[in-house]
């Protein structure tokens, strides 16, 4: 089977909230070993991004990303063993990275597809989940040693709270040991510029790429 097609078939099974169906999909891509971050990329990615697309146009409602958001984690939850197999092969062991959704908001989509794909890229990633208390990354960070993370704001309104978060990384004494991460819709790199944060993130493909190259560099 193309790999074309498996990514079709992933994203398809997102806009149609088909579990069965993205479970199915997950299991042939395994079987004819395609490339498993495409199918998630390319398919269960594009299509949850499709669904938020529409969301955002009031097309859908909030019961249809609960759905789509279910059926691309029954996909995922069937590769992600194997991606993980395939980084402990490679041996690009990068370090820990928290991962989590600011104090107040409680998104987490986005952000998961951010925890699977730095996985993938080689780190040791702690998801923390969403609406996390600033103290509580704070302490993650510190307890697990981590070479970075990674808050995501969903809304204007939580925005703040990552500019709070650096000044307790500066009084905690971990800004310049530990590497702060920001990305959500509303966040900007001038945003990041303007707390003090170390990197900016568009999406999962970005994140990826700018905090490989900031731990390696």
């Amino acid at each position: 089977m193309a790999q074309k097609e498996l990514n079709e078939r992933a994203k398809k099974a997102v806009l149609t909230y088909n579990a069965n169906e993205a479970k199915a999909v997950a299991e042939d891509a395994i079987k004819e070993k395609a490339d498993l971050v495409g199918v998630i990329q390319d398919g269960f990615t594009a299509g949850i991004q499709e669904v938020g697309d529409l969301f955002e146009q009031k097309k859908v409602f909030l019961p249809h990303i609960m759905a789509a958001a279910n059926a691309m984690n029954a996909g995922v939850d069937i590769l992600t063993p194997h991606l993980g197999a395939k980084k402990v092969d490679s041996g690009s062991g990068l370090g820990k990275f928290v991962i989590c959704t600011i104090e107040g908001d409680i998104h987490s989509i986005g952000k998961d597809i951010c925890a699977i794909m730095l996985k993938v890229a080689g780190f040791d990633v702690i998801n923390l989940g969403r609406d996390i208390p600033l103290k509580d990354i704070a302490k993650a960070a510190k307890e697990n040693g981590a070479v970075a993370v990674g808050t995501s704001a969903l809304m204007t309104s939580t925005m703040v709270n990552q500019k709070a978060f650096e000044e307790i990384m500066k009084k905690e004494g971990l800004k310049g040991k530990c590497l702060t991460n920001v990305g959500g819709a509303p966040v900007t790199q001038q945003w990041a510029d303007e707390i003090g944060a170390d990197v900016y993130s568009e999406n999962a493909t970005d994140i990826v790429a700018k905090m490989v190259k900031a731990v390696k560099g």
